[in-house]
């Protein structure tokens, strides 16, 4: 495990919520099964297979070590997660969890939850997706131009937030789990951000006709899960989601299309928009946070963005 020992004697305590080691990205095989976040003030370590009581003391004694140098006399606070076969277990190895825990990323503020659950409230890989929602949004020239979003697969509504912080008109967020949007709305009303989001409990797939009224929208958010059963699953229902994006977007209007699925590469996403939806033209892909270096941009999380027509009306 020394390449994780060596990324925790290199560490900086940040004021962000970050990954300091991203053993999943394959660049370490010995310790491809482990990650390790900060969730300021507690450390997240997270294996995807068994380890022994001695492999958990040498990183505690390690953690212990750096945090006596960045925080000396404050407690150490961290959290191991095993997730293997299916099941997940969580433990307070040291300190304490906040409840509410709150933590910061560029300004916005997210309630999570590192001590129960395998989604902690706040996914770290997509912090360069939600810095580019945050610049489009920025980016438009006045108030009669302010975008409305549509936020598909929600979740705790990081996405919702950073688009009403940077000006959007309006945000809708849609996401079957009312405990997910609930603690979006909590992550709204701590930014002050709370007026300008509606928040849907629903299916996507039996919800397009209050979704399509509600269009159309200069930015969609397609941010869903690569399995979940009963809600989505990429090889079969992507396809039919992307059908439907042009009719969401206004002329001019940008898809954000996300897919986190090793087995999937971009090209899955890219031939289905040419084949399913050909009038929408593919801007680029985003580069993912340099804190979750990957030996394969086929196996790591795939942002891509697709750019509708303008509306180019005859002179008259």
């Amino acid at each position: 495990m020394q390449p994780l020992f060596d990324a925790i004697a290199s560490m900086s305590a940040p004021v962000d919520a970050q990954r300091i080691f991203h053993g999943r990205g394959g660049l370490h095989p010995e310790c491809a099964h482990l990650s390790l976040d900060f969730f300021p003030p507690v450390w997240v370590l997270t294996s995807f297979k068994p380890v022994t009581d001695g492999e958990l003391a040498a990183i505690g004694a390690a953690l212990e070590r750096r945090w006596a140098q960045l925080a000396p006399g404050e407690t150490l606070h961290w959290v191991f997660q095993c997730r293997h076969e299916g099941q997940s277990s969580t433990q307070l190895m040291g300190g304490s969890v906040p409840d509410p825990h709150w933590v910061t990323e560029e300004g916005a503020r997210y309630r999570v939850n590192v001590g129960r659950g395998q989604n902690h409230g706040l996914f770290l890989d997509m912090a360069e997706g939600r810095r580019w929602v945050r610049a489009f949004v920025k980016a438009r020239p006045d108030a009669r131009s302010r975008v409305k979003v549509l936020n598909l697969f929600a979740y705790t509504c990081a996405f919702s937030v950073v688009a009403l912080q940077a000006g959007a008109r309006h945000v809708t967020n849609l996401d079957m789990s009312k405990g997910a949007l609930a603690v979006g709305q909590q992550n709204h009303r701590a930014n002050g951000v709370l007026a300008g989001a509606s928040f849907l409990p629903h299916d996507l797939f039996s919800s397009w006709g209050k979704i399509t009224r509600g269009g159309p929208y200069g930015l969609v958010i397609v941010d869903p899960p690569s399995y979940q059963k009963g809600s989505f699953v990429a090889t079969k229902d992507y396809a039919r989601l992307i059908k439907r994006l042009p009719d969401l977007l206004e002329p001019d209007g940008v898809v954000l299309l996300c897919l986190n699925a090793p087995e999937l590469g971009p090209k899955f996403l890219q031939e289905q928009m040419s084949e399913l939806a050909p009038e929408l033209d593919f801007v680029e892909r985003l580069a993912n946070p340099s804190t979750f270096p990957d030996v394969s941009d086929e196996r790591s999380l795939k942002v891509l963005v697709y750019r509708a027509p303008p509306d180019v009306r005859p002179e008259v």
